[in-house]
């Protein structure tokens, strides 16, 4: 099996486990998908980070297929297998924390922010240690990709996906939690980092 083509295996391992069986059992478990769209504004951080979340996502898809047709050029051609090995194991292990996390969050799970939802405030599993640990794996399961198949468009996917990353929890959720859990919020702020363990953390109130 050819790079491109074992890297759309890996994508689709990401997207059925991740979006594909949490959605299910979501549903099943809520009656509803947990998808709350794009929020914000058009034009606001938000919705831009929203916007760039749906552009990583697809440039990720992109990489392989524009490789395997010949329009893009791999970054690097010759490479050390254990290279292939990290990013492979950066890869699975993004996919099995990012189900880890989502599967600790319960019935609180969404993608997007609904203004007038109320949720509980998770701080079991991994959130006992990352505000953010979702993002934290998926950004891992991008960055592994893009090692183990490197060309503009897997980098790109991967800054994309950073960049949305960023503004959809510094500009959406951050403050609807704060807004829904008010002293309780800014206490576990100040305690978990926001994506890495100890780094993130409110200190005067400040991210």
């Amino acid at each position: 099996m050819n790079r491109p083509v074992l890297a759309l295996v890996l994508l689709a391992a990401f997207f059925a486990v991740n979006f594909g069986l949490r959605t299910w059992w979501h549903w099943r478990r809520t009656g509803s998908t947990g998808f709350r769209g794009i929020s914000g504004r058009v034009g606001s951080a938000e919705w831009l980070g929203g916007v760039l979340f749906a552009v990583g996502l697809v440039l990720g898809v992109a990489a392989p297929v524009a490789e395997l047709a010949d329009a893009v050029d791999p970054l690097i051609r010759t490479r050390p297998w254990w290279l292939d090995a990290v990013a492979g194991g950066l890869v699975a292990l993004g996919i099995a924390g990012t189900s880890w996390a989502q599967a600790a969050m319960g019935s609180s799970w969404r993608i997007g922010v609904r203004q007038d939802e109320r949720t509980e405030l998770v701080d079991r599993g991994p959130f006992c240690w990352v505000r953010n640990p979702i993002f934290t794996f998926m950004l891992l399961t991008a960055a592994g990709l893009a090692l183990f198949l490197p060309n503009l468009l897997s980098l790109g996917a991967f800054v994309g996906l950073a960049l949305a990353v960023e503004l959809q929890v510094r500009f959406a959720e951050e403050p609807h939690l704060r807004r829904t859990h008010g002293d309780s919020y800014i206490s576990y702020c100040r305690r978990v980092g926001r994506f890495l363990p100890g780094l993130g953390r409110e200190r005067g109130g400040d991210g």
